[in-house]
């Protein structure tokens, strides 16, 4: 249990969005216990010295390029927005980690009854977006002019009020677009959540703390889909096996009691186990094989 006297990290996560479950499920399974009561804006942590910033996600790197937060979690997309509004030579915060959650891309979509072949298409046309410079950016490394209308919230109805031609918005399944009578045609940017680190130097009482929960979100990125896989192996077919098991390092191998001619290897595997995988070890000569779920791991 952390003292009074500790200083307390601050991290910033989305208040309501498509990301807030997600990050705060995050935390739990590095070890923090907060409590959260409803309309709350900060969280303190129980048992770490870690207090949760309830913010909405524009505001998200701001707050740590500041410094008002040592971290935060927000997309990539809202990162590389901000990013490229900072003034030439300003410290930007520095993308540490790169989660798996979040996934979507910033699209062009335009009506279904548009015709569209290719980008000369989009040349001189009115393109809505809440990501201005991202798709600036894009336009000018393809030698494209368009005229971007910045638009902060229901992008998807811009050409149905007659603002623009196209628009340019996140899209995860693209059913939102299909309800909008939208068609997806140009991928400009792809993104998913991430843990952003403020540019500003930080105490060393504070930055063991920040190492620490870096670690442990890690360590939790690595469980997620990884498994531990025991057998017993022939000698001589260690190298065959070893080539089959689905991204692991390499194995321990361990004697067997009462036999010379095969061993135990234990590995961790942090890609898919599938049925086929299992079939495929016992016909290079593994048996007893025996998969289990990984909990926690501390790289």
């Amino acid at each position: 249990m952390s003292s009074r006297s500790t200083p307390r990290l601050r991290i910033a996560i989305q208040k309501s969005g498509r990301l807030t479950d997600n990050s705060l499920d995050l935390l739990a399974r590095c070890g923090l216990r907060f409590s959260r009561a409803r309309d709350q804006l900060v969280c303190f942590g129980e048992n770490l010295p870690l207090d949760i910033l309830l913010v909405r996600d524009d505001d998200i790197p701001g707050l740590v390029q500041e410094d008002a937060c040592e971290l935060g979690i927000v997309g990539q997309n809202v990162i590389a927005e901000k990013g490229l509004a900072l003034p030439d030579g300003g410290a930007a915060p520095t993308e540490v980690i790169a989660l798996d959650f979040g996934r979507c891309r910033l699209a062009i979509a335009v009506p279904d009854e548009s015709a569209y072949a290719g980008l000369d298409s989009i040349r001189g046309r009115r393109i809505a977006t809440s990501y201005p410079r991202v798709l600036g950016r894009w336009l000018a490394d393809r030698g494209l002019t368009a005229d971007i209308v910045a638009q902060t919230g229901a992008v998807e109805i811009a050409p149905r009020l007659g603002r623009a031609d196209m628009i340019c918005d996140l899209v995860s399944t693209g059913a939102t677009l299909a309800a909008n009578g939208l068609r997806e045609v140009e991928m400009v940017f792809e993104s998913r959540a991430a843990v952003i680190r403020t540019p500003v130097p930080i105490a060393p009482e504070k930055a063991e703390w920040l190492d620490r929960l870096l670690q442990r979100i890690e360590g939790v990125q690595k469980v997620d889909g990884s498994k531990y896989i025991m057998l017993h192996a022939p000698r001589t077919a260690l190298a065959r096996i070893t080539a089959l098991l689905p991204g692991s390092e390499h194995p321990t191998i361990l004697p067997l009691d009462g036999t010379d001619d095969k061993v135990a290897l234990h590995a961790v595997c942090r890609e898919n186990v599938f049925w086929e995988t299992l079939e495929s070890l016992k016909g290079a000569g593994a048996t007893s094989i025996l998969v289990l779920p990984v909990e926690k791991m501390l790289a």
